[in-house]
């Protein structure tokens, strides 16, 4: 039998007027992997503060088992600023210790991209102090990993994280014997980890079996019956003051509810977007020209991100971007921006952008845009329209909207000044749909939304009539709100993965491990002892390679325009879709070969 680590009984917590929890009895046993979800400012963090007794509970008690070994990854980190990555995170092991140790191996190679840290400027004697709040989070959670724990409680730790860190953590999270408490409105994530569900809402905590797409059945079904006992009960209202009118009581049948299934909730619902409606109607508001890319090179300062990059946007096309960090997916969509600001003006370092005439694009930053904080957030939404189509004869108010995205109507009186980061992200996004863009440009929308405002962004989106390029490491609102994924691999190129983002994940592991098994394969000479003739040698194939590589990506473009062309034609899809996998050997080879070279030369 399971042994009960941490008992909440009857706990109840309130700031100001407002119960967060009322009331509150909940258990954490051996082997729970709990996911925590809620609307922003329902109590979730709360919760799982006075879980590990970092916060009192106004009535009620919480009480650990005895010896319980609890780590807590907090919004806030408490790591000291003076001290080095080392002293933090690996503490007094000497190297020849941590180094031997497979789990502190897997974690600071799984968080930080290699043991010796790269991107941080002195690896593990790095100072904390100057690091950003993103690299100081990595550490803390790094921390954690590394220490033995009965229960683990963390508190959006997947904020900070790409993808492939997204995807080390859930793999190393399953594999501990750790329970498990953790808050994220990552939906993917919740998935693949927890076994169970707490939904804080309005002071009260439901529970639910399974993971997170477990969840939202049982919920869909508790709200149906929910609402059949609403109807029941405005029908018995009206039956009695029917009969208070007529004076005398009427014989009628008892209405009979079936209790149906999860899944047949969904059995008739329609796809979540009609693509080809919304095809056609982009193609009428957008032309035939978006964004077309010829040969283009984009780089930051010295350095080159991306090199003779040739890419089509089309109307309606619905993208996602993804890409190791650095590689050059933020600095893509700016220069994108900046000829549509332009009008063509503005150009990369090389190559050029043709932007369509009808393109009136917005585009959501990292950095959002200031507003002045002295607004209302009604007045912010109205200053730019009062009124917004969302096409297919939907049209809804500022107001409506503002409800939409999280403000209800006492918020929607609140100076934006009084809001949180979370809600003025909100807010912006809020704006630039108001504006009725037919381009989008979205750089991490789903930074500090929860999942209750994630679901209805996606709801809003779905209708939307344009083309759209999603930044974004939440894999789950990627998959939902695009068709097509495109991945930035850190080699200067732009590639289509027709299996999206397992596909990524699979190329970045194999030039890991290719990069990793030509390392060691002969003992390489000092970069000074390097015959000259050698580097030369290398660097010419590496030309040749590169310029094979750029042929192969044309052809690749081609192919599935062509695929796209000859839909309906099964005999000639089967013979390009052969054409395409002959094609993605030959660039899987270069690659390889491609990496063997780049060290040499």
């Amino acid at each position: 039998m399971a042994v009960n680590l941490v008992n909440v009984e009857n706990v109840s917590k309130v700031y100001g007027t407002r119960a967060l929890l009322d009331g509150i009895s909940l258990g954490v046993s051996e082997g729970d992997r709990i996911g925590v979800v809620g609307r922003n400012g329902d109590g979730k963090t709360t919760l799982i503060r006075m879980l590990g007794k970092l916060e009192e509970a106004d009535t009620g008690r919480v009480t650990h088992s005895g010896g319980l070994r609890m780590g807590v990854l907090t919004q806030h980190d408490s790591l000291d600023p003076e001290a080095t990555v080392r002293h933090e995170v690996i503490g007094d092991m000497a190297d020849h210790e941590w180094a031997g140790n497979a789990k502190v191996r897997d974690v600071l190679t799984g968080l930080f991209g290699g043991l010796d840290l790269p991107g941080f400027p002195k690896g593990l004697d790095t100072v904390i102090g100057p690091l950003s709040g993103g690299e100081r989070r990595r550490i803390a959670l790094a921390k954690l990993l590394i220490d033995e724990q009965d229960l683990i409680v963390l508190d959006e730790p997947t904020n900070h994280l790409d993808v492939e860190g997204i995807s080390w953590l859930a793999q190393h999270l399953r594999e501990r014997r750790s329970a498990l408490v953790c808050v994220t409105h990552d939906r993917w994530f919740l998935d693949q980890v927890c076994t169970r569900m707490w939904d804080v809402q309005r002071g009260a905590v439901y529970e639910y079996e399974g993971g997170y797409s477990d969840y939202v059945f049982a919920r869909a079904e508790r709200e149906r019956i929910a609402a059949t006992e609403e109807v029941k009960r405005q029908n018995l209202v009206r039956k009695e003051l029917a009969w208070l009118r007529r004076g005398a009581p009427a014989r009628t049948s008892k209405p009979r509810f079936r209790v149906e299934a999860a899944n047949e909730l969904i059995k008739d619902v329609p796809p979540p977007r009609d693509s080809s409606e919304l095809m056609k109607f982009a193609s009428s508001r957008l032309g035939r020209t978006v964004f077309d890319l010829e040969d283009i090179t984009v780089q930051a300062g010295p350095k080159v991100l991306l090199k003779h990059v040739t890419w089509h946007l089309g109307p309606g096309d619905r993208i996602g971007l993804v890409g190791v960090n650095g590689a050059g997916k933020t600095s893509l969509l700016r220069a994108m921006a900046d000829a549509a600001r332009t009008e063509g003006e503005a150009q990369p370092a090389g190559g050029r952008i043709a932007v369509g005439k009808t393109v009136k694009l917005a585009y959501l930053s990292q950095e959002v845009a200031e507003l002045d904080p002295t607004w209302r957030v009604l007045e912010a939404v109205q200053r730019v329209r009062e009124r917004v189509d969302l096409g297919k004869g939907r049209e809804m108010t500022a107001g409506q909207l503002c409800e939409t995205f999280g403000f209800n109507k006492e918020k929607q009186w609140t100076p934006v000044g009084d809001l949180s980061g979370g809600e003025r992200r909100r807010l912006q996004l809020l704006r630039l749909l108001m504006d009725e863009p037919n381009v989008l440009f979205l750089d991490e929308p789903t930074n500090d939304l929860d999942i209750e405002t994630l679901t209805q962004l996606e709801d809003v989106l779905d209708g939307w009539p344009g083309s759209m390029i999603v930044i974004s490491h939440d894999r789950f609102f990627i998959e939902r709100t695009t068709d097509r994924v495109y991945a930035l691999l850190g080699d200067g190129t732009l590639r289509m993965l027709p299996r999206g983002i397992d596909e990524y994940l699979e190329r970045r592991r194999k030039m890991e491990e290719a990069s990793a098994a030509s390392a060691p394969a002969a003992p390489a000479k000092p970069a000074a002892e390097k015959s000259a003739a050698d580097q030369r040698a290398a660097k010419k194939e590496l030309q040749k390679i590169e310029r094979q590589l750029d042929r192969i990506s044309e052809k690749e473009t081609k192919l599935h325009a062509q695929i796209a062309e000859n839909a309906t034609d099964f005999a000639k899809v089967a013979e390009l879709d052969a054409e395409l996998r002959q094609l993605t050997g030959e660039r899987e080879e270069l690659e390889l070969r491609w990496l063997e070279l780049a060290e040499d030369a």
